[in-house]
């Protein structure tokens, strides 16, 4: 992903993943602290031109990464979010807040985003289309991204991403079949 995508790579998750470790949206966070930090009003995400809040949460590292910037630190910390919100399933919040804290640290170079409690009948963004795919897939609703970006410093075109895939056998779908095939899925 750093070396083909170039993007921010980031961590997807359900909201009920989010609600169970109690995790914030740094935008609601900002909101309850912007009286001591006042430079936080001045920074609200109130403009996004594709959407209404900022999907953002907390960032992470896992502890036993270094740094947590390298490859090997942050997949290590995405693996293991992704094998604690299996543990955390069946457990009370409590438990599971602690368990997290035990494992993870913030801040950290692991941005999470949490997907609309709704999915794709509210929000239409990479994190809702992941992990409406990973429910439809009947896996863990738990996925990592990045943009792919293109030489000019832009998101690749559809048309450039389609040939990327095919030169590296992977499987192109876009937003609009994850869509069409969850409005079918979720009835």
């Amino acid at each position: 992903m750093r070396k083909d995508g170039g993007g921010l790579i980031f961590l997807m998750i359900a909201g009920e993943i989010a609600k169970k470790l109690k995790l914030p949206f740094l935008a609601d966070m900002y909101a309850h602290i912007d009286d001591k930090y006042p430079v936080l009003k001045e920074v609200v995400p109130n403009d996004i031109p594709y959407d209404t809040k900022s999907s953002f949460s907390l960032y992470i590292n896992h502890r036993d990464t270094f740094t947590g910037i390298t490859d090997i630190d942050r997949s290590l910390t995405m693996k293991r979010f992704s094998d604690l919100s299996k543990k955390i399933e069946h457990i009370n919040d409590g438990m599971a807040t602690k368990m997290f804290g035990k494992e993870f640290r913030s801040p950290g170079h692991v941005p999470i985003c949490v997907a609309s409690e709704h999915l794709l009948d509210s929000r239409k963004g990479h994190t809702e289309l992941v992990i409406s795919m990973m429910k439809m897939a009947n896996l863990a609703p738990i996925g990592s991204g990045c943009e792919i970006m293109g030489d000019d410093g832009r998101a690749l075109s559809k048309i450039k991403a389609k040939k990327y895939a095919e030169k590296n056998n992977l499987t192109f779908i876009e937003g609009k079949e994850i869509v069409k095939a969850w409005k079918k899925w979720s009835k």
